[in-house]
């Protein structure tokens, strides 16, 4: 799950937030953001992973359950 994590931390980056910012708009503590950007946690991930759907079906965005896996 590297990919999460890097790519969290650089959205947060390029949006120019501080990991207290983006706590604050997203309702979560800046531990929490930091465990994201750290690998540590992965939000519904696991769950999606569990099941093996991919995360826009679990959320409702799509119908489709298949992954779209790196190659």
């Amino acid at each position: 799950m590297v990919f999460f994590a890097d790519r969290m931390y650089q959205l947060r980056n390029e949006k120019g937030y501080t990991r207290e910012q983006l706590a604050s708009e997203l309702g979560c503590m800046p531990r929490q953001i930091q465990d994201y950007e750290e690998g540590k946690l992965y939000p519904m991930v696991d769950i999606a992973d569990f099941f093996d759907v991919s995360l826009d079906y679990l959320m409702g965005r799509t119908e489709c359950r298949e992954i779209n896996k790196i190659k």
